[in-house]
């Protein structure tokens, strides 16, 4: 059982492209934070080869094993070798302390986050305490002053936390997608727990009971026939109800989607002239009780249409304190004769509510408008997808959410405590501090609030407006402050790049980081201050981009691994229920069959009773044996039994049956296929028709194979159009569900009555 249906070609595609990207920031970002700390030892005055070639050397083992080695997705990172591999990082990222004081600390901060990554939550922040504030106290001890200290501290936190975050993000993507098909596996092998407890509960009893009083009627059958007959009379009360007990858990797990149900109703009530307003809650529930608020809204909405007068009508689901409730009302009033059809369409599903621990009330409010209100509690047990979800090792989970905003919000505050920092370098002025402190809160609020959130939808309206407050925000001040401007414009940089698509994205990018280089060169600033300003701008955008990008990917990952989740456990449910009313349908119908059948000539023949009762039992075994294969899997059915089995069924009703098969060697799930529309079909003839003929025929056809079940017991006649035949839908589950089988491998179920008057079922399989 898989889950690729779901769209798997986009999903796949995804976190490809997802992992490149990714790639390239953090490679963007690793080599510009350890190319400037390089470029500055590089430049400095009286610099020699040797000492040059010593700073590379620090460097490139320390950008090496973060780009190659921590950084890809694929390599396991709770090992000794990792853990041995960042020891040897931590290392080397102090060593250059010795030669160059402070000017290489990005080093120490890539160690510090690559500490988070490898060691558990419990050792890994404090070491990354520990290494922070080894950073902290070089760069204090080496600092000209407090100021210029407390500045590169602050960006140390930062890139420590992005390192971590980055790289993090990155790999939980990979994660995600690979765990997909796990997850589904476990959800399903869930729902088979439940399929075998239902089967067991509701089947297993009823079909034990009619082995055992099977054994007891064949040896009470010469000694007491009155005895017997009751006892058979009871094998035929038993059949039927576990029949319709079969046919009640193939509709209970059936979903029904309750915002299907609801765009449906609209749908209905405005064509009949109704003004409705629907109000539904988006609540997590179960697949049952959605299935059952899906039906009572169906049911209500059926009976809103017997009403007259019907202008408005209100539809609300809501929830609350462990309950969910649905409410229809309308202003109508009822035809005189519809108050005791509309009790007799609501009793069925008042008794599934009922059963469900609910409660459901119809009837005339205190305003004189109707009113139908049903109430459900949701049970506290998860459905399996949920429930293989928690147990996932790897999934991401809430407090993962939680952990990644707490930080994110942590760098984000970092970014305006750095800026405000720089503010103290350029002016003493309380008015132009205070100039820039407002506008620089307010950017962080914003993209606190809106911007850094997973679930905002970024390509709307409202992302376009304040995208456009965020760049006034950011370029508005410049006018008054001039060179004294400081801001936060790489926030509008990395927005830009998340809302806007992606050639005005980069492109307002690109001039957001051209323009504070090009405000530092204006000013007289050198080269290395330049590249400062645009290695930095480049950076943080990046980041700003990167991590609230790859936030959210993990996000839709997450709630996508659930939806493959539900939608595996939705193909095994439908799967369930159609074996379970494909294969059990008709062993019970015949059960139930011959059970009269043997009552009928227990007096006249008893040897026949006797074989008709062996044949009750062997069917019994038979369908215990059905039980177990549709909890476990799907099941390989034989066509020459099925077709064996059919004509011996049909014959002990009367039946003239003339079979022909003729179909050579057949790939199992086309004979498996076969053998159930055939098994249904037979199961239709004998409940709908009043048949005397019945032909069964499969034969090849071309590059395919033909199965055709033709009989007479047509109650409504020939076609109106005698000379073609007339395709017609037949109401019930059974023909669905062949039709549905038929067509997933590729062929076509019609089904009609023919010229002759007969009625024909015909399948056609690709082999």
């Amino acid at each position: 059982m898989t889950a690729e249906p779901l769209g798997t070609a986009g999903i796949d595609r995804r976190p490809r492209r997802a992992l490149f990207l990714a790639g390239l920031v953090i490679t963007v970002v690793f080599v510009n934070a350890c190319l400037f700390g390089l470029l500055g030892v590089l430049l400095q005055p009286g610099m020699d080869l040797q000492h040059g070639l010593l700073a590379v050397l620090y460097v490139g083992p320390v950008l090496a094993i973060q780009l190659l080695y921590f950084s890809r997705p694929a390599i396991r990172l709770d090992t000794r070798l990792a853990k041995a591999t960042l020891g040897v990082q931590t290392g080397l990222a102090y060593l250059p302390v010795l030669h160059f004081d402070e000017a290489l600390t990005s080093l120490t901060t890539i160690a510090a986050g690559s500490s988070l990554l490898i060691l558990r939550p419990r050792v890994g922040w404090p070491v990354f305490t520990t290494l922070i504030a080894a950073t902290s106290w070089i760069l204090w001890f080496y600092a000209d002053s407090a100021l210029g200290a407390t500045i590169d501290t602050i960006s140390a936190v930062v890139y420590g936390l992005v390192t971590y975050l980055l790289t993090w993000l990155a790999r939980l993507v990979n994660e995600l997608h690979q765990a997909r098909t796990e997850l589904a596996r476990r959800a399903v092998a869930e729902q088979r727990l439940a399929f075998a407890k239902d089967l067991h509960d509701l089947l297993g009893l009823g079909l034990s009971a009619i082995s055992l009083k099977g054994e007891l009627v064949h040896r009470l059958l010469r000694k007491s026939p009155r005895r017997a007959r009751e006892e058979l009379a009871e094998i035929t009360g038993i059949a039927q109800r576990t029949l319709s007990d079969v046919r009640s858990v193939a509709r209970g797990y059936r979903e029904l989607s309750l915002d299907k149900e609801s765009r449906t109703a609209v749908s209905l009530l405005s064509a009949s002239n109704v003004a409705v307003r629907v109000d539904l809650e988006q609540v997590e529930l179960p697949v049952k009780l959605r299935t059952l608020l899906a039906k009572v809204l169906r049911e209500g909405v059926t009976n809103v249409l017997r009403y007259t007068g019907v202008q408005h009508c209100e539809i609300a689901v809501r929830a609350g304190e462990g309950r969910v409730a649905l409410e229809i009302v309308h202003d109508g009033t009822a035809h005189e004769d519809v108050p005791a059809e509309t009790a007799e369409s609501l009793r069925e599903v008042t008794d599934e509510v009922i059963g469900h621990g609910g409660t459901l009330s119809a009837g005339p409010d205190s305003a004189g408008r109707w009113r139908l209100h049903a109430e459900l509690p949701v049970p506290e047990q998860a459905d399996p997808a949920e429930a293989a979800l928690a147990r996932s090792p790897s999934h991401w989970s809430r407090i993962d959410a939680r952990n990644v905003q707490w930080m994110l919000t942590a760098v984000f505050i970092a970014f305006g405590l750095s800026a405000m920092s720089r503010v103290f370098n350029l002016t003493g002025d309380g008015w132009r501090i205070a100039l820039i402190a407002g506008p620089i809160t307010a950017l962080v609020t914003l993209q606190l609030a809106y911007f850094a959130r997973p679930n905002v939808r970024l390509r709307s309206r409202r992302s376009y407006a304040l995208l456009f407050v965020q760049a006034c925000l950011v370029f508005l001040p410049l006018i008054p402050l001039g060179h004294a401007w400081v801001s936060l414009p790489s926030l509008f940089a990395g927005t830009a790049l998340l809302v806007l698509p992606p050639i005005a994205g980069w492109a307002a990018f690109a001039a957001t980081v051209a323009g504070p280089v090009l405000i530092r060169i204006d000013s007289g600033a050198g080269f290395l201050d330049a590249f400062n300003t645009f290695a930095s701008q480049v950076n943080t955008g990046l980041m700003v981009f990167g991590l609230i990008w790859l936030t959210r990917l993990v996000t839709e990952l997450g709630e996508t691994r659930k939806r493959l989740a539900e939608v595996a456990v939705a193909e095994e449910r439908l799967r369930f229920a159609r074996d379970l009313h494909d294969l059990l349908g008709m062993s019970l119908s015949a059960i139930a069959l011959k059970s009269e059948l043997t009552s009928r000539i227990m007096d006249i023949d008893t040897t026949r009773a006797s074989d008709e009762l062996l044949e009750i039992l062997g069917l019994t075994r038979q369908a215990l044996t059905d039980v177990r294969s549709v909890a476990s899997g799907y099941r390989e059915l034989s066509l020459d039994k099925e077709s064996r089995s059919a004509q011996a069924v049909l014959t002990a009703a009367d039946v003239q049956v003339r079979l022909e098969m003729e179909h050579g060697d057949l790939p199992a799930p086309v004979r498996t296929v076969l053998a159930v529309v055939l098994r249904e079909s037979v199961t239709n003839v004998l409940r709908h028709s009043k048949v005397e003929r019945c032909e069964i025929a499969v034969r090849r056809v071309g590059n395919g194979v033909a199965l055709d079940i033709v009989n007479d017991g047509v109650e409504n006649g020939r076609p109106q159009n005698p000379d073609k035949p007339a395709r017609v839908e037949v109401a019930g589950s059974g023909i669905t569900n062949m039709s549905d089988r038929v067509a997933g491998l590729g062929g076509e179920l019609t089904a009609g009555v023919e010229a002759d008057g007969r009625f024909r079922l015909r399948a056609v399989v690709p082999v």
